[in-house]
């Protein structure tokens, strides 16, 4: 290496989240919701995240790629991949759904959401599960080719349907 070589970048682990992790990951949720301007539909904070990745019936998982510190410093949590469990009827199996993935800029095209996916495929076949699988936005075409990269089929007959808010309260009570 010489003098005008950037230093090299602290090396990452993948681990489980813990409840440490909460405030991190929370503030990495609201940093995608900036990049896929959807700040407008965010309600995230801790004390509502927490419960549903900690509480008494989790309903979902995350893992964490963690920097290893760096002098003297602590390690800091540079990304993370929240998933739950699904179910395919045709399959007759479970499937582990993706529901974010997100690298802070900084620390991008350094492995972390390879290793990321693939932790989490490995997950999906050690469980036992029939699919892997995520949604992406159709603009985002760096996402798109990553992940076709990865080996992954992006679904172009397939369409999202989602009732929020005061919709689904209306269908919930009939009213729809």
């Amino acid at each position: 290496m010489n003098a005008s070589d950037p230093p090299p970048s602290p090396a990452f682990r993948l681990r489980a989240a813990e409840l440490r992790d909460v405030q991190p990951i929370v503030g990495m949720i609201r940093e995608l919701a900036e990049f896929e301007q959807l700040t407008h539909l965010l309600q995230v904070t801790p004390e509502k995240l927490r419960p549903h990745l900690f509480g008494e019936k989790p309903v979902a998982e995350a893992l964490v790629a963690e920097l290893e510190a760096g002098e003297g410093g602590k390690p800091e949590v540079a990304a993370f991949a929240l998933f739950f469990t699904n179910f395919s009827t045709f399959l007759a199996q479970p499937g582990l759904y993706l529901e974010d993935l997100y690298v802070r800029p900084a620390q991008r095209r350094r492995g972390i959401a390879q290793a990321l996916l693939q932790r989490l495929a490995t997950l999906a076949v050690e469980r036992g599960y029939g699919r892997f699988e995520w949604s992406v936005l159709d603009w985002n075409a760096n996402a798109i080719a990553f992940y076709e990269r990865m080996g992954a089929t992006v679904m172009p007959d397939w369409r999202i349907c989602r009732v929020t808010g005061d919709a689904l309260r209306a269908l919930g009570s009939g009213a729809g």
